[in-house]
């Protein structure tokens, strides 16, 4: 069974800097996608970023773009690397992976994400 594991999570003040991992197993990573996506108690869950392996290709919304990277780090980890951390950054950020290639779509977020694989989520804390 596919395992998604986000680690990373924590407190810092506003225009630090913070990275995310994330690692899947048993899963084909290099031929998918893996997207990360936060959400805020209370409000509706905002996709930020998403990688897709096999070309290297990364997407990233408008409200972080040039703030945050995100990269394969590793076999079958992807990270999530963000600067310029804003108090409106503050959320639970959550890893999904693609259930298969064919939801993949370079220069965006795959499709039906609530179909993929999902972490438990880690903590983003920044404080003003």
């Amino acid at each position: 069974q596919v395992q998604v594991v986000e680690s990373g999570g924590g407190t810092v003040q506003a225009g630090g800097s913070l990275t995310l991992s994330c690692v899947i197993s048993k899963y084909q990573f290099s031929a998918n996608c893996v997207a990360w996506f936060r959400q805020v108690p209370g409000k509706e869950r905002e996709g930020v970023a998403d990688l897709y392996i096999v070309s290297g290709v990364s997407f990233l919304a408008d409200s972080v773009k040039s703030r945050f990277t995100t990269r394969q780090k590793g076999k079958n980890t992807a990270d999530l690397e963000m600067n310029t951390l804003k108090p409106e950054d503050a959320a639970i950020y959550f890893c999904a992976a693609a259930p298969r290639p064919s939801f993949c779509i370079s220069g965006g977020f795959f499709a039906d994400p609530d179909l993929a694989y999902w972490g438990q989520g880690v903590q983003v804390t920044v404080s003003s």
